[in-house]
C-alpha cells in the first residue's frame, strides 16, 4: 500500500493532538513530512517534538509539495473555509478541523459583532459557504474528511453497530460537551471563534447525533433530515464578580457561555443538546441515545473504568487527570486511553485508510456542513425567540 504524506496547517494544540494520532496508525504507510505556521517558532517546536522532516512560516509551501497527499487544517476557525478551498484546488486531499465555517466579521461590521450583527445575516452567509464549499469538493474529485471525534469514539460506534443490526428507530437522543470555560485567550470572542460554546463545544455532540441519526436512516433505507432548531443561549458569568467566578475560565466579550437547543427531525424525533462553559468538575462529554428497542448510553468522558482518591497532590505534578480539572484530590475518574475513547485514534486510522484506498470517510462533508447549518440556526433562534425549520 502506498504512503500517505501528510503537511499539517497550524501549530497550535490541535496539530499536537493530530501529530500523537498519526503515529497511532496501523497497517498505512503515514509520512508527516511537514508543518506551516505564520508563527515559525511555533512550526519548529512542533517539528522537533515530533520528528516532522520540514517546518515553514507559510502553508504554499505544502500546497505547492507534489509529495503532500493530504492537508491536515489546524489553523484558528475563521481560516477553515479558505484553506479548504486552496488546498482542493491544490490536488490535495483535507483533513478540517471544527468548525467547517462560521461568521468571523465582514467589512463595515460593527463592533462587537456577536452584539452587532445580526444573526440572520450570520445564519446567509454560513449557507452560503456550504453551498460554495459543496461545490468545490464535488469538482475536486478529492477527499473532504470532517474532523469530528464523537462520530468515531468506541462507545458512538457501538451504538451506531447495535442501531445498525436492529433497524433500530431513535425516538429520543441528548447530547452535551461541558466544563469551566477554554484557556485560548480569544474564546470570548466572535471574531475569533465564529461563536461561544455551542460552537466550540456544542458541535462534538451534535455532530455525533447527526451522524446516529444518519446511520439509522442508512440501516433502515430510508430518508432522515432536519426540520428545525430551537435553541436559546445565554451569557451568565459577566453578572459574576471576579471572586465568584474564580474558578471558571471563561470571560465571554460578545459569546455565549452557555446553550441548549432541541432538534426535530423530519421524522418528527427529538434530540436535545447542551453546551456550556459554567460547569464546573472536568469535562463532560456523552451521548444518550433511546430508540424503540433499546437505550445506549454512551458516557464518552469521563468513564468509569478507573477511579481513584487522594488527599493530596504529591508526586502528581507530571500526571493528567483530566480536562480542565483544577485538583487532582478526592474522588476523581481519571480519562483513561483518552485518545481512543474521545474517538481520535479512531478518527485519524479512517482518514489515512481514506486516503490510500480513495473509500469515504465516516466524517465526511455532509455532517460538516449540517453541524454548520443547525449551529447557526440555532443562533438565529435565540436571537428572534422562536423555531427556524431549514
Amino acid at each position: 500500500m502506498k504512503t500517505v504524506t501528510v503537511g499539517i496547517i497550524g501549530a497550535g494544540f490541535a496539530s499536537k493532538f493530530h501529530c500523537r494520532s498519526f503515529s497511532r496508525v496501523a497497517g498505512i504507510n503515514v509520512r508527516v513530512k511537514s508543518i506551516a505556521d505564520v508563527d515559525a517558532g511555533k512550526a519548529s517546536a512542533v517539528a522537533t517534538e515530533f520528528g516532522l522532516e520540514e517546518f515553514h512560516n507559510d502553508c504554499t509551501a505544502l500546497l505547492d509539495d507534489p509529495e503532500i497527499d493530504v492537508i491536515d487544517i489546524c489553523t484558528p476557525p475563521f481560516l477553515h473555509p479558505g484553506m479548504t478551498m486552496e488546498a482542493l484546488a491544490a490536488g490535495k486531499h483535507v483533513i478540517c478541523e471544527k468548525p467547517l465555517t462560521g461568521y468571523f466579521g465582514a467589512p463595515g461590521d460593527e463592533t462587537p459583532i456577536g452584539d452587532r450583527v445580526p444573526k440572520s445575516v450570520m445564519y446567509d452567509k454560513v449557507l452560503g459557504d456550504i453551498r460554495n464549499l459543496g461545490k468545490v469538493v464535488a469538482e475536486s474529485n478529492r477527499l473532504f474528511m470532517y474532523a469530528e471525534n464523537y462520530v468515531y469514539s468506541p462507545n458512538i460506534l457501538k451504538a451506531a453497530e447495535i442501531i445498525r443490526a436492529r433497524k433500530s428507530r431513535i425516538l429520543f437522543m441528548k447530547g452535551e460537551e461541558s466544563l469551566k470555560g477554554s484557556t485560548s485567550p480569544v474564546a470570548g470572542r466572535w471574531d475569533r471563534t465564529g461563536g461561544g460554546s455551542l460552537i466550540r463545544v456544542g458541535c462534538h455532540p451534535i455532530g455525533g447525533i447527526l451522524w446516529l441519526k444518519r446511520e439509522e436512516a442508512r440501516a433502515r433505507q430510508t430518508s432522515i433530515g432536519i426540520r428545525s432548531v430551537l435553541c436559546d443561549t445565554a451569557r451568565m458569568t459577566p453578572s459574576l464578580s471576579d471572586h465568584e467566578r474564580r474558578h471558571i475560565s471563561v470571560r465571554p466579550e460578545d459569546v455565549e457561555d452557555f446553550a441548549s437547543l432541541v432538534l426535530t427531525f423530519t421524522d418528527g424525533t427529538r434530540a436535545v443538546v447542551i453546551a456550556g462553559d459554567t460547569m464546573l468538575g472536568g469535562t463532560r462529554n456523552y451521548v444518550e441515545v433511546y430508540a424503540n428497542d433499546a437505550v445506549m448510553l454512551c458516557m464518552i468522558t469521563p468513564s468509569d473504568n478507573l477511579s481513584t482518591y487522594m488527599l493530596d497532590e504529591e508526586g502528581m505534578d507530571g500526571v493528567y487527570i483530566s480536562e480542565m480539572l483544577p485538583a487532582k484530590t478526592g474522588w476523581q475518574k481519571p480519562f483513561v486511553a483518552e485518545e481512543h475513547l474521545r474517538g481520535y485514534v479512531g478518527q485519524f486510522q479512517d482518514f489515512m485508510e481514506c486516503a490510500a484506498t480513495g473509500r469515504k470517510p465516516l466524517s465526511d462533508l455532509e455532517i460538516a456542513c449540517d453541524v454548520a447549518r443547525v449551529i447557526y440556526g440555532a443562533y438565529l433562534s435565540a436571537e428572534q425567540g422562536k423555531r427556524v425549520d431549514f
